[in-house]
């Protein structure tokens, strides 16, 4: 498109959430991946897709040459969302009200892919190049932690100067320059069963343990660091006459620094029964590394800023997200790393998730002089 015009900007991001992609759903991922394919061969670019079969959509990577060959720009974006199939044909039906659009994943993140490309697009259409090479990384398994993807995200940022995510923005669509880390734990304890009547005392009860290792696991929030842990979800026990076998629980831990991770993790890993005769396992779970802003990232978002207020449009300022993106795993390696370029909106993973239609074409724009100006 030449011109970037809010209508047509509209219509590019319908085109990806007119297509349901829970994360599960690899059929369903790997349309929107056939889509993303389409769009870069559009523009000149070679496409390769990585199978994440059977557990997960294809990764999708597009390269765009630039007008140097220098170490480029890595664009992250995903494909899936957490809105299972028949979110569209109910409860999230695809729609506008003033300037709101709604729809299952507008938010998180299939407006910022759509504005990605189209800003790309944009350029092609004018004959112009980006200044570095583009490679536009599209991910199957974003909303689940990354597990097949995030070894494909480090190689290939490896690769590159500068990350670039179009994670939805922050509050009135402030830039993201640091984000924690997130860590899950699953706990495990293992009783002795016993009649709750005649034979309790000869019982062990794995939920009365595990519910003292709840409390011992919400201790260890500390808000003056911004470090909390959740117990999420736990489980236990079969009849309530009998003294229960089993317990589980999950743990969701958010952690600012890597020493707090470091420290959590020794805390957690450390944990003993109180009772010595009921059993507790304590094993890690995905992890996303927390990203903190260096002098880089403070210049990418500096710059960022300043080509926002010479389109018009001044980004909020800046945030750091205590939820995690793709971008964790990329900062967390030193290559600067600006996220939060998508869309401005709300309700991720909601039904009433939407985007602003208004800012779309001076988000678009952003988006297009980073390509245009970037290395620094």
């Amino acid at each position: 498109m030449k011109t970037l015009e809010a209508d047509a900007l509209l219509s590019a991001v319908n085109e990806w959430v007119a297509i349901e992609s829970p994360t599960l759903d690899v059929e369903g991922v790997n349309r929107v991946g056939t889509l993303a394919a389409r769009l870069i061969g559009a523009m000149g670019g070679s496409v390769e897709r990585i199978s994440g079969a059977p557990d997960f959509g294809d990764i999708v990577i597009g390269r765009i040459a630039g007008e140097t060959e220098a170490p480029g720009i890595l664009l992250l974006g995903h494909m899936d969302t957490v809105h299972p199939v028949g979110t569209l044909a109910g409860p999230l039906p695809m729609r506008v009200e003033g300037d709101r659009a709604y729809g299952p994943g507008i938010y998180d993140m299939k407006g910022g892919n759509a504005m990605a490309f189209a800003a790309l697009a944009h350029l092609h259409a004018l004959g112009k190049r980006p200044r570095l090479p583009v490679t536009l990384m599209m991910i199957p398994d974003e909303e689940v932690g990354s597990p097949f993807s995030r070894v494909h995200i480090e190689a290939e940022a490896r690769r590159h100067a500068i990350v670039l995510v179009v994670e939805p923005s922050g509050e009135g669509g402030k830039l993201t320059i640091a984000r924690h880390g997130i860590a899950r734990y699953f706990l495990k304890t293992t009783g002795i069963p016993a009649h709750a009547g005649a034979y309790h005392a000869k019982g062990r009860s794995a939920i009365r343990e595990m519910a003292r290792q709840v409390l011992a696991i919400e201790a260890m929030t500390d808000y003056a660091r911004n470090v909390t842990l959740n117990v999420g979800t736990i489980r236990g026990g079969t009849h309530e006459n009998m003294v229960p076998l089993h317990a589980e629980a999950h743990v969701y831990c958010l952690v600012p620094l890597p020493e707090d991770e470091r420290e959590v993790r020794e805390r957690l890993m450390a944990l003993k029964a109180v009772d010595p005769d009921v059993k507790l396992e304590v094993t890690p779970g995905l992890y996303r590394p927390s990203f903190v802003k260096t002098p880089d990232i403070q210049k990418l978002y500096d710059h960022a800023a300043a080509l926002a207020r010479e389109i018009g449009y001044p980004v909020a300022g800046e945030r750091i997200a205590g939820g995690g993106s793709d971008g964790n795993f990329t900062g967390a390696l030193g290559i600067p790393t600006l996220d939060g370029l998508g869309v401005i909106g709300d309700g991720p993973h909601t039904h009433h998730e939407h985007l602003l239609v208004s800012c779309l074409v001076p988000r678009t724009r952003l988006l297009a002089r980073l390509f245009e100006t970037l290395p620094l």
